[in-house]
């Protein structure tokens, strides 16, 4: 979707570096912790071999570690053909900045894997995963206490069960041994809402933004997200809760998909799930009866609209194309599909771009939860629920007997008792816990935003925010 790069753009690790750079040159930092904070601590690149097929097949990944101010380090494993040692070096940075800014207690690490996961039968990939996370966990790249990866492109929960069970047989007395990974199914530890977290932190990011009419009118915008105009760019785990719960939840309408094979493009507006299950029984959207079929899916990145969602590749919206952008709002869902030249262009149009680092930190956020879950072995709400309930019941019990006095002149309304009555079961919880991180992170970014003169975009912000926030942690252990 990005063939047409151009040449002279910077690589994506070249933006994060440079997008670092406009950020520290605000700053008060001594150049020695500038430089701390910047460079990546450590890759380790492993080449295993797997037998597969008759014959063994060698294999590379790579386990990097940006930043260790906390531990353990956090970080997703992708398995894609375009994975290298500087995309896991550039995304392990962003993940050590987007663990300070939603205050996830995290280090930042990546890691990848060099292959197409479409080339393989699932017991193929299955003997894949547990070899590299054999050659991760004995070297303590994959460790409760010291490393904890999760889903990322190409990756999912089944991937993240092996992990855990590898983990688990190599360290049989390991009582935290769940928490080595997260992104788990629900039967081997995971959470309940960690498959949805990250598109429903673009819902509530975007939510927190219309909150705002300083934030809207950067914009050029007006009124509630009831309405609004996405474009979303790749319908994958991400990019299909986002426009899922946009469109059900808050009223958006979905006028154009973005896929391998095309794009969808509807102005009525899009049915998400409809076309979700087109793409899964037929492979990509062309054919599909939501919309109008268009063979260049990246052109339709320049397609009218108000909020415009890359959910998939980094780079996509890039100097050949960002004069062409029309949306005045573009939230990265997907890490780094702005390249930094672009990113100035858009900017100097006037466009807002809620940046990666925040947008889609609700992954990280929940598998935070599903950390803490594993460490304290009891699901959230297992000790509270049920007193919550039978506190609950004595307000709708002296209401009723209110009711009863009053007789006509005051009822309650027909589903208030089973609503309030009703105790916050795991998903609840996990969602208001997202939520609450969500807003918080938004306004210290927001904060200094409109605070400062010399800082006139979100991605600024939200460097400044997260490098002072590592800052002080080296600062506290005395670096």
């Amino acid at each position: 979707m990005n063939q047409n790069k151009p040449f002279n753009e910077p690589s994506f690790r070249q933006s994060v570096d440079l997008m670092f750079n406009r950020a520290v040159a605000l700053m008060d930092l001594p150049p020695g912790l500038e430089e701390k904070i910047r460079v990546c601590n450590a890759t380790y690149t492993v080449r295993f071999g797997v037998r597969l097929r008759g014959q063994i097949v060698t294999l590379t990944g790579y386990r990097s570690v940006h930043s260790e101010h906390m531990e353990p380090v956090k970080g997703g494993i992708r398995y894609a053909p375009s994975v290298n040692q500087d995309e896991v070096e550039a995304l392990a940075a962003l993940m050590t900045y987007k663990c300070a800014l939603v205050e996830a207690p995290f280090g930042g690490s990546k890691g990848g894997l060099c292959i197409d996961p479409r080339d393989y039968e699932e017991h193929e990939l299955e003997l894949i995963t547990r070899r590299f996370a054999y050659e991760l966990a004995k070297r303590d790249l994959i460790h409760p206490s010291q490393n904890v990866p999760a889903p990322d492109m190409g990756t999912g929960e089944r991937e993240m069960a092996w992990i855990a069970d590898q983990y688990n047989r190599m360290n049989t007395t390991d009582i935290n041994g769940r928490a080595c990974v997260t992104g788990k199914p629900l039967n081997a530890g995971g959470i309940h809402g960690r498959v949805e977290a990250t598109g429903r932190g673009v819902q509530y990011a975007l939510r927190e933004f219309f909150r705002d009419k300083r934030d809207m009118e950067m914009a050029g915008m007006t009124g509630k997200l009831d309405g609004k105009k996405v474009v979303v760019q790749g319908l994958g785990n991400v990019g299909y809760h986002a426009a899922k719960f946009l469109s059900e939840e808050d009223g958006s309408k979905i006028v154009g998909v973005i896929e391998r094979d095309g794009a969808i493009v509807n102005d009525a507006g899009i049915d998400v799930d409809g076309l979700r299950d087109w793409i899964a029984g037929h492979g990509g959207v062309e054919g599909s009866p939501f919309g109008t079929f268009v063979p260049d899916g990246a052109s339709v990145l320049e397609h009218e609209c108000d909020i415009l969602i890359p959910a998939a590749l980094e780079g996509v919206i890039n100097l050949a194309n960002a004069a062409r952008i029309k949306a005045p709002l573009i939230i990265e869902a997907a890490n780094g599909p702005v390249t930094a030249g672009a990113d100035q262009i858009l900017r100097e149009k006037g466009c807002v771009i809620i940046p990666d680092m925040y947008a889609n930190a609700g992954g990280v956020t929940v598998s935070y939860f599903e950390w803490v879950k594993n460490l304290s072995h009891i699901r959230f709400g297992r000790m509270q629920r049920r007193q919550e309930e039978a506190r609950h019941q004595l307000v709708v019990d002296e209401l009723e007997r209110l009711s009863d006095h009053l007789g006509d002149a005051w009822t309650m309304t027909p589903d208030f008792k089973s609503k309030y009555l009703r105790g916050a079961d795991e998903l609840e919880l996990v969602r208001s816990g997202l939520d609450d991180t969500m807003r918080i992170a938004y306004q210290s970014m927001r904060e200094v935003w409109h605070a400062r003169e010399d800082v006139t975009d979100l991605r600024t912000a939200a460097y400044l925010v997260s490098i002072d926030k590592v800052a002080q942690s080296y600062r506290a252990k005395g670096i």
